[in-house]
């Protein structure tokens, strides 16, 4: 037993320097994106704005446009990415991921059906609808994600029928998606295609507080429940014997995962791919002990999504790219290798 805890107190020591490394990497990169941008403040006069001593404009670019973005990338890197890790684990798939297997496509078609229903435009969607937003996308979600599992099942969950349905699902939702921007003012139907390509250009305080309640509570509750996910990825028949009540985990787990992912999209848009580079990158620097590398997940998600959206906001500017774009550049090419390794 004495080198199992060694090793294990190893891989513990390893996490905490990870953890702290990415948390620093974290800090660096909002202060980088807090100078950087079409206005261009010195790092001084960031400081002096934060102690209350700067000027009215530099307050209002930094209080009422940058830090609400910033928080906001920090939220959903965060929650993506630990719903792309729960996903893996429930299915025992490594190319599980909400934006790969439709539960993204599903969010983003109810969140478009609700605004085209009950809002004139995408561009005024009221205080309440925002946070209604996150509710409607998770409808869609566990929509999505009921048929994935449904159309999955045949005595069991296959790691690659579940992807090539989510694929299906996926493009069925992308679908009923272009059918409803058809019909919407030209000017709605470009908002909405930024927005499903994954945008958080016009976060603000508001749509901060309408995500922060669910990752506050969901991504703790995920972690603390490390211990089911390392049963349940012996396989469902260790796991039975173990105790486990295998289907309820999953599909409790399986909740959690989509309702990060909802609430993710109703606020960012479709952004895909953080669910899927950041739990293997985490898994392979601190191991598979899920209360070691999902913590680290989070972080790896939350530093991917600011350092995606500090280049999309900088690199053409005055213009802007999606934060989605830039993330599905480098997550896709890791898609690819996966599946040529699979």
């Amino acid at each position: 037993m004495k080198p199992l805890k060694e090793l294990g107190a190893k891989h513990t020591k390893k996490a905490w320097l990870v953890g702290i490394i990415l948390f620093l990497a974290i800090i660096g990169t909002i202060l980088v994106n807090l100078n950087l941008g079409v206005i261009s403040i010195p790092p001084l006069e960031v400081v002096k704005t934060f102690l209350g001593l700067g000027d009215e404009y530099n307050s209002m670019v930094l209080f009422h446009f940058r830090l609400p973005r910033i928080v906001i990338a920090l939220l959903i890197g965060a929650a993506m990415a630990i719903s792309g890790a729960i996903l893996q684990s429930i299915t025992n798939n490594e190319l599980a991921d909400p934006g790969i297997i439709g539960i993204n496509a599903g969010a983003g078609f109810a969140v478009v059906l609700y605004i085209y229903l009950f809002q004139n435009s995408m561009a005024e969607v009221s205080s309440i609808s925002t946070f209604l937003l996150p509710l409607t996308a998770l409808t869609g979600a566990m929509v999505a994600a009921i048929l994935i599992y449904l159309i999955s099942w045949k005595k069991g969950i296959s790691p690659i029928r579940l992807i090539l349905v989510g694929i299906g699902i996926n493009s069925a939702f992308a679908a009923l998606i272009i059918m409803f921007q058809l019909r919407m003012d030209p000017n709605d139907f470009t908002r909405a295609t930024v927005w499903l390509s994954g945008n958080i250009a016009g976060a603000d305080w508001t749509y901060v507080l309408a995500l922060l309640p669910w990752v506050l509570i969901l991504v703790p509750l995920a972690i603390s429940l490390s211990n089911m996910l390392n049963t349940l990825q012996l396989g469902d028949d260790v796991a039975k014997s173990l105790g486990a009540r295998v289907e309820r985990n999953r599909l409790g787990l399986l909740f959690i995962a989509v309702a990060l992912a909802g609430a993710s999209v109703s606020v960012g848009g479709g952004i895909a791919f953080v669910g899927l580079v950041t739990p293997h990158l985490a898994k392979k620097i601190v191991g598979p002990v899920h209360e070691l590398f999902l913590p680290i997940t989070a972080l790896m998600g939350a530093l991917l999504l600011l350092l995606s959206d500090t280049i999309g906001r900088n690199i053409l500017s005055p213009s802007e790219i999606p934060v989605g774009l830039i993330v599905s550049l480098v997550g896709g090419s890791y898609f690819v290798y996966l599946l040529m390794k699979s």
